[in-house]
């Protein structure tokens, strides 16, 4: 006698996260954050700092690109163009911003994702067979993994960002390669955003001298921020030419929607003509690839160096200021801190409720299962629009807070109590 999937779902424990759904929902898990989008906004009616937001040069709120987007919007409105992109969906405009982007990475081509997350899935299922073997680091996005997932040949991890441990596990993927017939692709991130980690990009082009694989990247982290010029991780690490397909989201550094692949033309033209994430649904609205365009423009340009600059400096000193006051922010090198401390799930309420209720610093909390048991991180990511006075507040907040944490005033097993209209 098999079961019914709903009674299953409804009698199950919902997961290490679900089982607390009710009682976090509005407050840890689906908070709302109102007013104008920036450092300062509204979190349940009380205003606070907020360090949640992935708007890394603070385009979100630029003069030019609401304009743009507002203009774009009058005129078009949301639903044009009507379509896939392959069917009804594609125009001038699209191909405008491709161009863009190929250009700005100095790619032969580009093809555009109405989503990033769906995009990624798609590019990894499109360029892989069964004979061919996927070796990715062990630390990936969720978005990589789900395509991995989908790879219905075999499939290495190695240990995060270990090169040497890539290598035995690349050597590994070669012989099965060799017996299948198949290829390689390798990979990892520009910068995880978890962390703040870059990934070790040029020590894997290093290898593509000893071995044949192709190298694909996932920076939606890094483009737009990371580089002299903001192209990106591989300029951060001087391998831009070994990076074969380069990956780059909007939702972080162009405060948007979308994405895009970079890469040889005949590749991208394969893209084009087998994404199943971009065939079988809507193409990117015509306000959404304007408002990219006025993005792109501002990125690349002098005022974008001035943006990178202003994230960069608030990133260092927050960096810098948790480090000297003896937190653990890991690997944290780019805009993305990862502030972490020890403790379970309810420690992680309290501190949290604590930070919002009475400091008014709003940051994301992470527990497990993201991250092992037993450790918590609360999440700081800089903008361009945090000044140096939102950092000094709050690594005063989180010297509270820390003394609070060891003098065992968050101990206990119970969940605080959650503040939910």
């Amino acid at each position: 006698m098999y079961s019914d999937i709903f009674d299953r779902i409804e009698t199950g424990s919902a997961g290490p996260i679900g089982q607390y759904f009710e009682q976090g929902f509005g407050y840890y898990m689906y908070p709302r954050l109102e007013g104008e989008l920036g450092p300062h906004m509204t979190f349940n009616g009380i205003p606070v700092l907020n360090w949640s937001l992935n708007n890394y040069l603070g385009l979100a709120n630029h003069p030019e690109v609401r304009k743009a987007d507002a203009e774009a919007a009058a005129k078009y409105g949301l639903a044009y163009p009507m379509g896939s992109r392959m069917l009804s969906g594609h125009t001038r405009e699209h191909e405008r911003l491709e161009k863009m982007f190929a250009d700005f990475e100095k790619k032969e081509d580009a093809f555009l994702f109405n989503f990033g997350y769906q995009g990624i899935v798609s590019t990894i299922d499109a360029l892989t067979g069964r004979h061919d073997v996927i070796v990715y680091d062990a630390e990936c996005h969720a978005c990589l993994l789900d395509g991995i997932r989908l790879h219905l040949g075999e499939k290495f991890k190695f240990r995060h960002n270990n090169i040497e441990d890539f290598e035995k596990v690349l050597q590994r993927a070669e012989k099965v390669a060799e017996e299948s017939g198949g290829g390689v692709l390798v990979i990892t991130e520009g910068v995880f955003g978890m962390t703040g980690a870059m990934g070790i990009l040029s020590d894997i082009v290093a290898l593509k001298q000893k071995y044949p694989f192709r190298f694909l990247i996932d920076d939606a982290h890094g483009f737009g921020l990371m580089g002299e010029h903001g192209r990106g991780t591989s300029e951060e690490q001087h391998c831009m030419d070994g990076i074969d397909l380069y990956i780059g989201a909007f939702a972080k550094s162009m405060a948007s929607i979308g994405g895009f692949v970079a890469g040889p033309h005949a590749i991208i033209n394969y893209l084009r003509a087998n994404l199943r994430s971009q065939m079988y649904a809507k193409s990117l609205p015509m306000p959404f690839v304007l408002g990219n365009i006025k993005r792109m423009q501002i990125i690349d340009s002098p005022e974008g160096d001035a943006l990178r600059a202003k994230c960069k400096a608030i990133t260092k000193a927050i960096q810098e200021g948790f480090s000297k006051e003896g937190f653990d922010i890991g690997e944290a090198q780019a805009c993305v801190t990862p502030v972490h401390i020890k403790g379970g799930i309810a420690q992680a309420t309290k501190m949290a409720k604590d930070l919002r209720e009475n400091y008014r610093i709003f940051c994301s909390m992470v527990i497990y299962p993201v991250i092992p048991k037993g450790m918590i991180i609360f999440r700081i990511v800089s903008t361009a629009a945090h000044s140096m006075e939102d950092v000094e507040y709050t690594l005063r907040a989180f010297k509270e807070i820390k003394a609070k944490l060891d003098a065992g005033l968050y101990d206990g097993d119970d969940i605080a109590e959650m503040t939910v209209e």
